[in-house]
């Protein structure tokens, strides 16, 4: 898209800002809108901290005379200038009455001592990449409009250096096109006008996006989507005609047209961030060596990934508008998509209730879960470091330790302080698997769950279930944050699901880790003591994890080849099979399964044998009769490695020292054994030519954390 751009000056300084709708900018600026503090008391529009900075009150400011003489004739286009139709075009801003407390034209004149138009339409990239690098200087207040054109050429010469050559005008608009104001002398637009300038109707818009837009960052589309959600796309009454807003979802206008203007106003208040998706980092946010030789580098605003593709762009006229292919799935980045992101508000403290034992009673946790859950509640309690980012504490507990019931006190905490939680888990299935449990447990609060194509996509709740990818559409929302599985595909190693988690947190907000096998370098923070965790060694059931057994096999490649079985596999294999045990048998490569499967039915006629993997469409159902026992052995792959609980299950693991078989993914396998209490031994076997470092740093995390659980008499046996 393109926005207006233009520099004023207040309170004796220089700022550069971007319009999406300039009349509500003249009037803010120079025809007495209205002051924030004042705007703050008008009935229904909440002020409150937000962690943007708010425009300073403004104040008239004498002139020296020959500097107005300079520029006396910059303001003779004025009379002739389309800025004169903003006295004709005043749809959102009239309404039937003035609210008590809105100031009057004559309290707020000469809000701005300067206003210059700079450019009517300019791709909105470019905008904020000027307001962004803008530095105000002194010299600049004898500058005239053949000065300030010759600074956004210079500002914009990289980006117009990348369009053919005669688009200058095209893309910057004529040079006779700006115009220069000063407040109280706005020839041919400000009588009259000023008795007609009724805030009331932009007001409520203003509110009511300001509240649908807290804690997101959604691009142009996304919250056209959202708006016709809220107003259920309720179209605005005719001029003159009798008002329905009582009968609006939020009462006021319908959003869903014209919302640029309340979406301009918001930002003057402070209630809303105009960005555009792509731009370049800040000059503050890098050393100068660095912006030096990566003076272009687009970054993301949503995903945060380095943008490298460029493309003719229809909607804002650049031949090199570049977008971001990281989140492409989630909708197109463009540098010149407007992405507006609404104001934080100040995080809650989690509260205990009392002592961590009283919180953690009506949840009938185990003592180990008990202790690292008080531990947890502790933390959130803590009052954050002032400047400070969001505090994390990792809860490192084994697998079937009963991690989803651990959270439970803590999400009580932060609702019960009135804030809102997040839990973010890295697939879809781990999402809806998790959904009943927690209406369960939280009967009375509103619950949404978000996923590719979720029903609940613009619906806000106290808890919010969501894959890791949904988070890019959030900005400073959560007073908790609690990442589920933060070692797994797809959000452990990649860069943009981290920088969604971050920006997803408010400022002064905690995250919560939850891990069977933290990536190292979590366990070696909390090792050195920087990162505050807790350890749950045992699980629910009391007994033992299963220590896995090395078992000396030839490699699959090798039976597939030769077309038999190792004697000690099939003897292992039937050992489970005559106890009754459901058998996992993990392989390294999906290629080996079908082959690998048919050889398992030549020694195993007597049951049903079935494989599957990440490409199979019916891994579900085969899944579901597993768990039922229909099939009583499955082939598969690191897949069903975690979130598959199977009662009375041994684990088998083939090619145990292939190289896509880490430390955490051999232990996460063997974590599919013993996790019932009716069989809580279970068996699982490391099988491979060769015993590994893996192997063998997994059997070693496995026999501590058993060592840890007897130590702390967490252990039955």
């Amino acid at each position: 898209m393109q926005a207006a751009l233009y520099a004023v000056k207040s309170m004796g300084v220089w700022r550069i800002e971007v319009s999406l709708d300039v009349r509500v900018d003249v009037q803010w600026w120079l025809l007495g809108g209205g002051k924030e503090q004042e705007l703050k008391r008008v009935r229904g529009l909440k002020g409150g901290d937000t962690y943007y900075a708010k425009l300073p009150e403004r104040s008239s400011t004498s002139f020296d005379g020959d500097r107005r003489r300079r520029q006396a004739t910059d303001r003779q286009h004025i009379a002739t200038s389309p800025l004169r139709q903003v006295a004709e075009d005043r749809v959102m801003l009239e309404g039937n009455r003035r609210y008590d407390g809105l100031p009057s034209v004559e309290e707020n004149k000469q809000s701005a001592e300067w206003f210059v138009l700079l450019a009517w339409s300019l791709p909105l990239g470019w905008a904020v990449s000027l307001r962004e690098r803008f530095r105000g200087e002194r010299v600049m207040d004898g500058w005239g409009l053949k000065e300030w054109r010759a600074y956004v050429l210079r500002s914009l010469a990289v980006h117009l250096a990348a369009e053919p050559q005669g688009q200058e005008e095209q893309l910057l608009g004529k040079a006779n096109d700006m115009v220069m104001w000063t407040s109280g002398n706005i020839d041919g637009v400000n009588t009259g006008f000023e008795d007609s300038i009724v805030w009331d109707r932009l007001l409520v818009q203003v509110e009511e996006l300001g509240e649908l837009l807290q804690g997101r960052a959604l691009l142009a589309g996304e919250v056209e989507a959202l708006l016709e959600e809220a107003s259920d796309c309720v179209k605005p009454p005719e001029r003159g005609a009798a008002s329905h807003d009582a009968a609006r979802p939020h009462g006021g206008m319908d959003l869903s047209v014209g919302w640029l203007a309340a979406a301009q106003l918001g930002c003057l208040l402070g209630r809303l961030r105009l960005n555009a998706g792509l731009a370049q980092p800040a000059p503050r946010e890098k050393p100068g060596w660095l912006r030096r030789s990566r003076a272009m580098a687009l970054r993301c605003r949503r995903c945060g990934s380095e943008a490298l593709s460029r493309t003719a762009c229809a909607t804002c006229g650049s031949a090199a508008c570049a977008y971001c292919e990281a989140c492409l799935a989630m909708g197109r980045s463009r540098s010149c998509a407007l992405l507006l992101q609404g104001a934080a508000q100040p995080a809650v403290r989690g509260t205990a209730g009392g002592s961590p034992t009283e919180a953690l009673g009506r949840w009938g946790l185990s003592a180990a879960q008990g202790v690292a859950a008080g531990a947890a509640l502790r933390f959130l309690a803590e009052p954050p470091e002032a400047g400070s980012a969001a505090a994390r504490f990792l809860i490192w507990a084994v697998t079937g330790a009963g991690k989803t019931e651990m959270i439970f006190p803590l999400l009580q905490s932060v609702l019960d302080a009135g804030g809102r939680v997040l839990v973010a888990a890295p697939r879809r299935d781990v999402v809806l698997e998790l959904a009943p449990r927690l209406a369960t447990a939280f009967p009375s609060e509103s619950i949404v769950t978000l996923y590719g194509g979720s029903p609940d996509r613009w619906k806000r709740g106290s808890i919010t279930l969501a894959t890791t990818h949904q988070l890019l559409r959030f900005r400073y929302a959560f007073d908790l944050v609690v990442i589920d599985e933060i070692d797994a595909f797809p959000y452990h190693n990649d860069p943009m699901l981290d920088y969604a988690a971050k920006g997803a947190c408010k400022p002064g907000g905690k995250y919560i880790y939850l891990s069977a096998t933290p990536p190292s370098k979590l366990q070696r923070e909390a090792a050195a003591g920087r990162l505050p965790h807790a350890k749950v060694p045992a699980r629910f059931h009391g007994h033992p994890l299963p220590v896995p057994k090395p078992l000396k096999i030839p490699s699959v490649q090798r039976c597939l080849t030769q077309k038999s079985l190792p004697s000690n596999l099939v003897r292992e294999l039937k050992i489970s099979i005559s106890r009754g045990a459901q058998v996992f048998l993990f392989v390294s490569r999906i290629r080996h399964i079908d082959s690998f499967l048919q050889l398992l039915r030549r020694y195993f006629s007597e049951i049903t044998i079935e494989g599957t993997s990440s490409v199979d469409p019916d891994r579900g159902n085969k899944v579901m009769s597993f768990r039922n026992r229909d099939i009583r052995l499955l082939v598969t792959t690191t897949i069903l490695e975690r979130g598959v609980t199977v009662p009375k299950s041994d684990v088998f693991i083939v090619d145990a020292d292939s190289d896509l078989f880490d430390e955490a993914a051999l232990i996460q396998m063997a974590g599919r054994a013993g996790r019932s209490k009716d069989d809580p031994a279970g068996k699982v076997v490391f099988g491979s030519p060769q015993w590994t470092r893996c192997q063998r740093s997994a059997v070693n995390q496995i026999k501590r954390m058993n060592r840890i659980a007897r130590k702390g008499n967490y252990l039955k046996v």
